[in-house]
């Protein structure tokens, strides 16, 4: 199994409103990056949902429930989407500013590449994020 961060903006897509939907199909990516993230997906996968800029801090955890498919907002066949249901807040959101300050995710792909809004989360940093969420 992956793990992977995707990113919101709290104003248009929020924790709370991802829990209430119960499910939704994560649209909008327009670069080429983070697209070739979403294809890479497999059901069962494990992501963070981080709230970008306001708030700045991965908030809970979600799974991928459909691999991707073509983007329904969208007739370009580039672009694709996949399915992400939330599995549970976390026990302590988890800063932007824990994360910075944590040698061992200085190679994360949120510190690295802080445009990408769907990056890779190695087994590691994974575990890491868990531990100053406070989950382990």
């Amino acid at each position: 199994m992956a793990h992977w961060l995707v990113k919101s903006e709290p104003f248009k897509y929020s924790w709370e409103q991802f829990v209430k939907d119960k499910q939704t199909f994560w649209d909008g990516v327009r670069n080429y990056a983070a697209r070739n993230n979403l294809r890479t997906m497999k059901k069962g996968d494990e992501l963070f949902f981080y709230h970008s800029n306001e708030g700045l801090e991965i908030v809970g955890i979600a799974k991928v429930v459909k691999e991707a498919y073509q983007d329904p907002t969208t007739d370009e066949d580039a672009w694709v989407v996949v399915d992400l249901k939330p599995v549970r807040k976390l026990k302590k959101p988890v800063t932007l500013a824990q994360m910075k300050a944590d040698k061992r995710l200085a190679n994360m792909d949120l510190l690295r590449l802080g445009r990408l809004s769907v990056g890779k989360v190695t087994d590691e940093e994974w575990e890491v994020v868990l531990e100053l969420a406070g989950e382990k």
